[in-house]
């Protein structure tokens, strides 16, 4: 089904920085709108006026960590990914180049007197299952020790504050959940003006799969119970449910009950969407733009028809839109 998403992602359209740092705000950037009626082009401050009132936008407040640490005495740095159920942690080794390092069983020494053992693959030649041994809480030590995760395309650092949204509480993704990061006070204040509901949610993001079909792991999420009634009473109303990323694709359906109607829920979810399993309550997403192959391609496959896809990406290269967290957006309708 992503065959026909398998294209050539040029490298001028790799978004190297934040907009700020390309003068504008964060609001400002491009927003591509693709339905079946067709491709549009604006900014995402225009978003207010292309949604209607009743519409909910399901948002996720987790918060980005600051997720990379570097390894003492070898140059390595270690990511980590996700708190595993039973207490282990999935990692990922990166190398010098901050490229995929394979990484071998045993200890790493981290700062401040930390360790991490690699006990056993995850997925060959990129995650591991480790027991992470520190003396504070993860949270706290990457928080003293750590840097948000940076991947090859990224030239400098930033700060810790330039991978987060607008909507982040609770610190525990290794990544942004960057479909969000456009979204400003302003743009959120004319969208509640303008009766666009927002519901949030938290699903704590791992490392993103560099390809489709790598085995998933486990996330923790938890859909609070205003939010589920907010998204079953607009949909008995007739109103769109619009998710912001596929990380809160991810959340929403995870805690649909065989009724089909959403429930408060909290856990692991393990779910994959893709086109074959289908989504059952979301109408519409607003997503970054996805590597050629990338497992989101999948999720995004399961929302949108394929030919509004093809002629979203199509458009999106052509046009020069900006790839990875600090690039544009694409609002896909139904």
């Amino acid at each position: 089904m992503t065959a026909v998403l398998d294209f050539a992602l040029p490298a001028e359209l790799e978004a190297r920085e934040p907009p700020e740092a390309r003068g504008l705000a964060r609001d400002e950037v491009r927003l591509l709108v693709a339905s079946p009626a067709g491709v549009a082009h604006h900014r995402f401050t225009e978003l207010p006026g292309l949604l209607r009132a009743g519409d909910v936008l399901v948002v996720n407040t987790s918060g980005t960590l600051a997720a990379a640490v570097r390894v003492s005495g070898v140059p390595l740095s270690l990511h980590f990914s996700t708190k595993l159920p039973d207490g282990r942690w999935a990692v990922e080794v990166r190398g010098p180049d901050r490229r995929p390092h394979p990484g071998a069983p045993g200890e790493l020494r981290l700062p401040g007197g930390a360790s991490v053992t690699l006990e056993e693959p995850y997925t060959r030649g990129r995650l591991w299952v480790a027991t992470v041994r520190t003396p504070v809480p993860v949270p706290e030590f990457l928080r003293r020790y750590g840097e948000p995760i940076r991947y090859a395309y990224v030239r400098r650092r930033w700060p810790l504050s330039a991978y987060q949204t607008v909507f982040a509480r609770e610190p525990g993704s290794a990544e942004m959940p960057s479909a969000a990061r456009p979204f400003s006070e302003r743009v959120v204040t004319r969208l509640v003006a303008g009766g666009v509901q927002f519901a949030p949610l938290l699903l704590h993001t791992g490392v993103a799969s560099p390809e489709a079909h790598e085995r998933p792991y486990e996330e923790w999420y938890s859909v609070p119970p205003a939010s589920a009634r907010l998204v079953n009473d607009a949909r008995a109303a007739g109103a769109r449910i619009i998710a912001v990323g596929t990380t809160a694709v991810r959340a929403l359906e995870s805690a649909v009950a065989p009724s089909g109607r959403v429930v408060a829920r909290e856990g692991y979810t393990d779910l994959v969407i893709t086109p074959s399993r289908g989504v059952t309550v979301v109408d519409g997403l607003l997503t970054g733009f996805h590597e050629p192959r990338a497992s989101h391609l999948d999720l995004l496959a399961a929302v949108a028809a394929p030919p509004v896809l093809a002629a979203a990406y199509d458009a999106a290269v052509r046009e020069g839109y900006l790839w990875h967290e600090f690039g544009d957006v694409n609002l896909l309708l139904p």
